[in-house]
């Protein structure tokens, strides 16, 4: 689902049928786009201090009055509590909201664990999900810990 003046050229752009946005990294024009499209509220679980993050990022989004919260994933060791802190994050800032991290890769994974936790079916979860990536049906030992985190109910924890 695209919107007429969604930035569909940012990296992995994607919008859900709830209306959030994701991608991947932005770009340092891309906080203005935001705006212009009534994002209130972007959620990066991206490092800071990765090659492609958006230098002052939250600076950059505050100066267009967009609220901002980092939830800094590790790409090899995604936990339980990453979710639920975005999901807290979603809950308690206004949105519309945009989460991104670098490839979209970590913000599609909890997303389609928070989907089937509310019920989504399996297909449309994973279909939303495999459309950036799909680390259930990947061999790379690199996507194992992904694949062990979305395998189990999002009310399982996780050590």
């Amino acid at each position: 689902m695209t919107v007429v003046g969604d930035p569909v050229d940012i990296h992995a752009w994607q919008r859900r049928p709830d209306g959030i946005t994701t991608s991947g990294k932005l770009d340092p024009g891309d906080p203005v786009r935001l705006a212009g499209i009534g994002v209130r509220h972007v959620v990066n679980l991206a490092f800071d201090d990765h090659p492609e993050a958006l230098s002052d990022e939250a600076a950059l989004l505050a100066a267009q009055g967009i609220a901002y919260t980092h939830i800094p994933v590790p790409f090899d060791a995604p936990t339980r509590h990453h979710v639920a802190m975005l999901q807290e994050a979603l809950a308690t800032h206004r949105g519309p909201h945009h989460v991104h991290c670098i490839a979209n890769y970590r913000v599609t994974a909890f997303f389609y664990l928070i989907d089937r936790a509310a019920g989504v079916p399996e297909g449309e979860a994973l279909a939303r999900m495999a459309a950036v990536w799909n680390p259930l049906e990947s061999d790379d030992p690199r996507v194992a810990v992904w694949r062990e985190l979305l395998i189990q109910p999002l009310n399982t924890p996780n050590p």
